[in-house]
């Protein structure tokens, strides 16, 4: 017999009404407890006492990487107001340059390239060595290859080749 799926009760249905009735005065007859979630006092503080101040020290500790990240985008943010000043100088100055100021500050800078560029031909001509090899006879080329190949592993395979 299933208890919890059954049709009919035990009791008759006065008497399971009347238990039912004294199963819900007896819990309703039992008091509520009460947990209290807060607690104010409402006494006024005193102006003044006897007792001194208590300390509150202050015990924020900051990891050294926070701080050292800190410090960091401290300096980043100050070199690049001055890169910006910098830009700003030189666009201000570049602004009121005419081409043969400009022809005259660039030319020692391309004499010196020019320079450059003819000493490194000139060297690079005379490292060139002229040679000359002549072969006589027959040439043969003869190549043989022995490839072993193993692979090892399931999911992360690794193939080796060695060729001889």
């Amino acid at each position: 017999m299933d208890p919890l799926h059954t049709t009919q009760s035990g009791l008759p249905e006065s008497e399971a009404a009347a238990e039912a009735r004294r199963l819900l005065d007896e819990w309703a007859g039992k008091p509520v407890r009460q947990h209290p979630t807060s607690y104010r006092d409402d006494t006024a503080p005193p102006a003044f006492g006897t007792t001194p101040p208590v300390p509150q020290p202050d015990h924020r500790i900051v990891p050294a990487w926070a701080a050292g990240i800190a410090v960091a985008s401290i300096g980043v943010g100050a070199g690049s107001v001055g890169l910006g000043c910098c830009a700003w100088l030189v666009l201000q100055g570049l602004a009121s340059v005419s081409l043969a100021g400009v022809l005259m500050v660039t030319l020692p800078f391309a004499g010196l390239a020019m320079a450059a560029t003819a000493i490194g031909g000139a060297i690079s001509k005379a490292r060139a060595a002229v040679t000359k090899n002549v072969y006589e006879g027959p040439v043969t080329h003869h190549t043989e290859i022995h490839n072993n190949s193993t692979t090892r592993g399931a999911f992360f395979a690794r193939t080796r080749n060695d060729i001889h």
